[in-house]
C-alpha cells in the first residue's frame, strides 16, 4: 500500500514516515501543501495523511482541490486543534478522518488501515484470505495452510497487494506504484527479485501466484 504524508514538521514527519515504512508501506513525503498537491495529482495513493496547517497551500485547501479534480484518495487529517468545529471543517473539506496531535502511532496506523479497508471494500475487518493463504493485518502474521510464514515488510506489502486483488492480473507498474516509493529505479528488476523471494516462502511450486506473460502476476483463489 502506498501512502502520501504531507507534513511540514520535520520531527512528526520523520516519526510517521519511519513507522509506516517499518510496517511495509511505500511512503512519499511532502513538506508543504503545494508539493503534496503535485504528488497527489500525478501519483495513485491508497491513502494520504495531511496536516491541516501547512506552509503555502494549507491542508484543507489541498484536499478541496483534490476533490475538485475527482481524486478519491482517502485522507486522514492531522491537526493540533481538537475542537468540534475544526473536525467538522476537515470533514467538510473532503477529509475522511481526523486525528488530533499528539497521537500514538498505533492509532494512526489503525485509522489508515480502516480507511484502506473502506476504500477497497475489503469484506473482513482485519484479515485477508485467498485459498489457504491467510493474512492478519493487525498482528501482521501470514499463514499458509495454517502454518506461519516469516515475511519481510516489503514481502508482506507485496502479498497484501496481491491478496486485495484476487484473480486479477496486476502489472509490474501497478506493483511498483503501490509497494515502492517514488525513489525507486524503474529500470531495475526489483519486482522480479521480490516476487522470487515471496514465492520461495508462500508458493514454491508456483501454484498460488501465476505469472501472466507480458502483463504481471495474479494470485488465484482456487489452486
Amino acid at each position: 500500500m502506498r501512502v502520501l504524508v504531507v507534513e511540514d514538521d520535520a520531527k512528526i514527519a520523520s516519526f510517521v514516515v519511519k513507522g509506516l515504512k517499518q510496517e511495509g508501506y511505500a511512503v512519499d513525503h511532502a513538506p508543504d501543501g503545494d508539493t503534496g498537491l503535485s504528488l497527489a495529482s500525478t501519483t495513485r495513493y491508497d491513502v494520504a495523511v495531511v496536516d491541516v496547517m501547512l506552509p503555502g497551500l494549507d491542508g484543507l485547501s489541498l484536499v478541496k482541490r483534490l476533490r475538485a479534480q475527482r481524486e478519491d484518495v482517502p485522507v486522514l487529517f492531522l491537526s493540533a486543534r481538537s475542537g468540534v468545529e475544526d473536525r467538522v471543517r476537515g470533514l467538510q473539506a473532503g477529509g475522511d478522518d481526523y486525528l488530533t496531535k499528539p497521537f500514538a502511532f498505533a492509532e494512526l496506523s489503525a485509522r489508515l488501515q480502516a480507511l484502506i479497508r473502506r476504500s477497497t471494500r475489503s469484506p473482513e475487518a482485519t484479515r485477508l484470505s485467498v485459498g489457504d493463504l491467510a493474512m492478519d493485518l493487525v498482528a501482521r502474521v501470514v499463514t499458509v495452510a495454517g502454518q506461519p510464514v516469516d515475511l519481510q515488510p516489503r514481502e508482506f506489502s507485496l502479498l497484501e497487494y496481491l491478496m486485495r486483488h484476487p484473480d486479477r492480473a496486476v502489472t509490474k507498474t501497478m506493483i511498483l506504484e503501490h509497494v515502492w516509493d517514488y525513489s525507486f529505479d524503474p529500470q531495475t528488476n526489483v519486482v522480479d527479485v521480490l516476487m522470487h523471494r515471496l514465492r520461495g516462502k508462500v508458493d514454491p511450486q508456483h501454484t498460488r501466484i501465476e505469472t501472466v506473460r507480458g502483463v504481471g502476476y495474479v494470485i488465484k483463489t482456487v489452486v
